[in-house]
């Protein structure tokens, strides 16, 4: 089974009537590294968890880039089995068709089985307008907030939206966001 291409992704979109705009940069891999390609996007940008849970089952968590998540207690608010823990490069490519680095909520439409439980944080909806690469770490598309979840629904995959646990405040001050 063939995943879909940047292109692909894109007429994908345009097909479902969402009106999406494209930057092209520099390759990012972190949410650090992208800090400098952000400050020229308007809207809310992400970083995108890739986990499982001690039964096997896979969750992608879609939360605004800066917002903190206490993954040890992550698995009680998305309704998984045991704490969770990151999928592998390999089940990342099998199962979302994107290398690590590029991981997307754009990548359900790989997830032609199902097998992955969307969950975006509400911090991010909160925002009109969301980026996230279109399956390759160097390009950004932003969408409204509306048309994301139209497209999530296109592929079958309703995402689960709610407020992530935050990690506790640590003695020396907050905790850093992963």
């Amino acid at each position: 089974m063939s995943h879909l291409s940047p292109r692909d992704l894109l007429d994908q979109l345009a097909a479902l009537g969402i009106a999406a705009e494209t930057v092209e940069h520099e390759p990012v891999f972190t949410v650090a590294e992208s800090r400098p390609v952000k400050a020229r996007i308007p809207g809310a940008h992400s970083k995108n968890l890739f986990v499982k849970d001690k039964k096997g089952r896979f969750f992608l968590i879609t939360a605004k880039d800066e917002t903190m998540i206490d993954l040890k207690r992550a698995h009680e608010a998305i309704g998984a089995s045991g704490r969770l823990s990151f999928g592998s490069a390999d089940q990342l490519r099998a199962l979302l068709g994107v290398e690590p680095g590029s991981v997307t909520p754009f990548a359900v439409a790989n997830d032609r089985d199902r097998q992955v439980t969307m969950i975006l944080d509400a911090n991010l909806m909160d925002h009109e307008r969301v980026n996230f690469h279109p399956l390759v770490n160097s390009m950004t598309t932003g969408v409204s907030r509306d048309d994301l979840l139209k497209f999530l629904r296109a592929t079958g995959h309703e995402p689960l939206i709610l407020r992530l646990p935050e990690p506790p405040e640590l003695p020396d001050g907050p905790a850093v966001p992963i």
